[in-house]
């Protein structure tokens, strides 16, 4: 068996412990734009201004995502988290409690965006500090297949609160986890004894980096194409039938499974675009089948290749930028996946509209393909894993600091 095993990942000390504070503190991405879809849709009375209010919060963390990674280089880990949980907690606290005009909720969401909390950054740069460099590439899966269980979990608990309950209280409930979990996932020592250097690079300098450039264009329309099928499924079943939640965790629960599986292998220059080429054959399958099974039959294909692609991506930025630049890289690349978040609903949201679900689903696969084909062109950039270490390049302090 090739790399690490899990279990010896998870009695490496500190490894366990951040894995699951990180996740408690990313929860809430999974349950935000649901809650503010069905409570600003409440209040208003209007689709249109919930998925303004969507996009202002998309667009938010967007332009903070690679600021936030330089920002903790300066200013530390754990003052960046926390002061940036505060805000972003204060923010959608006022939209759920305060009656306002549309733009209310806008220009909120807007704050909330800009001050979303840069956890996936962060951890990511911590965990070559953790591992041996052995190590890492599987530990880099482990994290990109268990992420899964944030779009498992958090739709459905704030579905459910917001349909059941109400809106108010599924907002707060997400709040009360963002704070809960940005607390634990900040106050951990490993977020204290890891140190980032102050990068000497001018700000945005690291995205000329091909590796980077390579993986944010990639992320991207992997993620424009994930975008689209979440809309597709939601289009072909309609708002008011329950199975299209199911059918969304099938795929989520079968990458989970394909991130556990795959995530061992060795990671060659080739891997990311075949691990995308496999997400592509079963996105390719959904214009031409349809109900629950077909779609669930087509995504389980798609959704084995998705998590190993992700861990992949993640571990190609962190052999291919100094320790310094980590976070900012990262932050970068998680950009380019917002955005690929906005592309890929509006051009599926469009094709429904059009067309419908077929057609959206046309759309979905498409976006895959161009991302498979990118990966593809970019193997000459890409670094060869196999049998070297995965971590960043050392800049002049890059190790921890460990306490006294």
């Amino acid at each position: 068996m090739a790399g690490a095993g899990y279990g010896e990942l998870l009695r490496a000390r500190g490894v366990a412990r951040i894995i699951t504070a990180q996740l408690a503190a990313r929860l809430p991405s999974g349950m935000l734009s649901l809650g503010l879809l069905f409570h600003v849709e409440g209040r208003t009375g209007s689709y249109g201004v919930a998925g303004l209010v969507l996009a202002a919060l998309s667009i938010g963390q967007a332009l903070s995502g690679p600021a936030m990674g330089r920002l903790m280089g300066r200013l530390g880990m754990r003052p960046v988290l926390l002061a940036s949980t505060a805000v972003c907690a204060a923010a959608v606290v006022v939209i759920a409690l305060v009656e306002m005009p549309p733009v209310g909720p806008i220009v909120l969401a807007l704050v909330a965006g800009l001050a979303f909390p840069p956890v996936t950054s962060a951890v990511r740069t911590i965990y070559p500090k953790l591992v041996p460099a052995r190590m890492l590439n599987p530990l880099y899966s482990l994290d990109a297949s268990l992420q899964e269980l944030i779009w498992i979990g958090g739709p459905v608990v704030v579905t459910t609160l917001a349909t059941g309950v109400s809106t108010v209280l599924a907002l707060l409930v997400s709040v009360a986890l963002m704070i809960g979990g940005g607390l634990w996932f900040a106050l951990s020592p490993e977020v204290a004894f890891v140190r980032i250097p102050r990068s000497k690079r001018r700000f945005g300098r690291v995205l000329l980096r091909p590796q980077v450039a390579l993986i944010t264009a990639v992320g991207f329309l992997v993620i424009a194409s994930c975008a689209a099928i979440e809309a597709s499924v939601a289009g072909a079943f309609g708002e008011s039938d329950s199975r299209s939640g199911l059918v969304l965790a099938i795929w989520a629960v079968a990458s989970l499974a394909g991130g556990l599986g795959l995530g061992r292998l060795p990671m060659r220059p080739w891997s990311l675009a075949l691990r995308l080429a496999l997400v592509t054959a079963g996105v390719a399958l959904t214009p031409f089948v349809s109900g629950f099974w077909g779609l669930s039959a087509a995504l389980v294909v798609a959704g084995f290749g998705l998590a190993p692609a992700l861990g992949i991506m993640s571990a190609v930025v962190s052999a291919s930028v100094r320790f310094s630049d980590t976070a900012e890289a990262y932050g970068w690349t998680n950009t380019g996946q917002l955005v690929g978040v906005a592309l890929g609903a509006a051009l599926a949201g469009q094709a429904l509209d059009g067309f419908g679900p077929s057609a959206a689903f046309v759309c979905a696969a498409l976006l895959s393909a161009a991302g498979a084909v990118v990966a593809a062109a970019g193997i000459p950039v890409q670094p060869d894993l196999k049998g070297r270490e995965g971590g960043p390049q050392p800049d002049t302090a890059p190790i921890p600091v460990t306490p006294s």
